[in-house]
């Protein structure tokens, strides 16, 4: 191996703009999807059994699984690239072959109830055997968030540092390579798991970091004049994306903030996410509005673990009844908060309550597409969306004269 190794996860670890603090640690959406991910892979699993999943990639469920797993910032930004269908290569073969498609939802549900790791390779092993076009350990990604401590995300850049790293020179597109890249990766987060974790998306974002050349080992004098360069733009480039976040992250605060302080002048009790209720918006600390402790409501442990990550709630003062919704989207993601709203609608909706994306404005042909696929507008109850602007200009208009929560339909729309 190049380089101590001990040292190299230090370097990462402290650059605070690595993809081990802006992805790994330090990011609530990342541990989100753990559940919606598992939830929209048994739809795939129940849409191919009961013959439902299309012949193309396009508004299919596992699309849907693809964006929640591409929303994880830039580990998996192109991992749905491989699932596109190609009809001139006719590949990925899972959309026109209707055995495949079979196999391809069995394979799923096997991993998806595996409870060892011998389960999960025996059956990768079964997959690859089929020689079913186009097929490859891509599924990684998907399979990551399943099992998140056994099968390590794939992807170009985590086998280019692998094999920079490493000193190797495995291929892409096979799984033999993959299950031999693996076993490395685990032998060694073996070694350091004190200084890595568990779950091997940190060891899989140190070699992402490696194989963008965005973490350089040693010195970088062995790098050419066109080598420094790329490598000064992608650290440029980095420094604009965390720039960029972070004004994210503020607006994000701002919008949750005129939720609350709109949600209480209307005589609700309001919430922030568990997560979010430290935040404060111009010195307006969420505290100081927010309810101190959730309100009893007749939940499941898991279910109620989600709700509590809802942005904003407003519920009525006497009953403890949510009658209103919000989750604020960040341009990055969409299709995780309609999921956690949907999640919601189906466990408490009695008729009264209202549901809500708050979104950027450059993002509303982006939810007018997701809100009107068939698996959310089946929903009963319907979701709507504000844009930032709108709830930015209109505050406090809505809190003088505003009666109750019908007061936002002034400024949703729907589909």
């Amino acid at each position: 191996m190049n380089g101590n190794f001990n040292q190299l996860i230090q370097q990462h670890k402290s650059d605070k703009q690595s993809v081990y603090h802006t992805w790994f640690i330090n990011n609530e959406d990342r541990l989100k999807a753990f559940r919606f991910i598992r939830r929209g892979v048994m739809q795939v699993i129940d849409d191919i059994k009961n013959k439902r999943f299309p012949n193309d990639f396009k508004g299919s469920s596992l699309e849907f699984v693809l964006t929640c797993i591409t929303e994880q910032k830039q580990v998996f930004e192109g991992a749905s690239h491989p699932f596109y269908w190609k009809p001139k290569l006719r590949i990925p073969d899972i959309y026109e072959n209707e055995n495949n498609k079979q196999a391809f939802g069995q394979f799923l549900e096997n991993c998806l109830n595996a409870k060892s790791e011998d389960q999960i390779i025996k059956e990768i092993i079964r997959l690859d055997s089929l020689r079913i076009k186009g097929l490859g350990p891509a599924v990684a990604s998907i399979l990551y968030f399943l099992h998140p401590t056994i099968i390590p995300p794939f992807n170009t850049a985590i086998i280019n540092g692998f094999n920079f790293l490493y000193k190797d020179k495995k291929k892409l597109g096979s799984w033999s390579e993959y299950l031999k890249l693996r076993e490395v990766m685990i032998d060694s987060n073996n070694q350091y798991r004190s200084e890595l974790s568990s779950d091997l998306g940190a060891i899989a974002g140190l070699l992402f970091e490696i194989g963008t050349q965005k973490l350089v080992l040693g010195t970088d004098e062995y790098l050419s004049e066109a080598e420094r360069k790329k490598l000064e733009k992608l650290i440029e480039k980095r420094k604009e994306d965390v720039a960029l976040e972070r004004l994210e992250e503020d607006l994000h605060t701002e919008m949750q903030y005129h939720l609350l302080k709109i949600g209480s002048a209307l005589g609700y009790d309001v919430i922030a996410a568990s997560n979010d209720r430290s935040k404060s918006y111009c010195g307006n600390s969420f505290s100081f509005i927010s309810l101190q402790q959730f309100p009893e409501i007749s939940l499941d442990r898991e279910t109620l673990n989600t709700v509590k990550l809802i942005d904003v709630l407003w519920f009525q003062k006497t009953t403890n009844n949510v009658i209103a919704a919000f989750e604020v989207e960040k341009s990055t993601s969409i299709y995780s908060g309609i999921l956690r709203l949907t999640d919601l609608s189906y466990t408490i909706a009695d008729g009264d309550e209202v549901f809500y994306l708050i979104v950027p404005d450059k993002r509303e042909k982006d939810v007018l597409l997701q809100l009107s696929r068939p698996a959310i507008k089946q929903n009963e109850v319907a979701i709507k969306y504000i844009l930032f602007s709108e709830l930015r200009q209109h505050c406090d208009a809505l809190c003088k004269f505003g009666e109750s929560h019908h007061i936002m339909e002034k400024i949703a729309k729907t589909v």
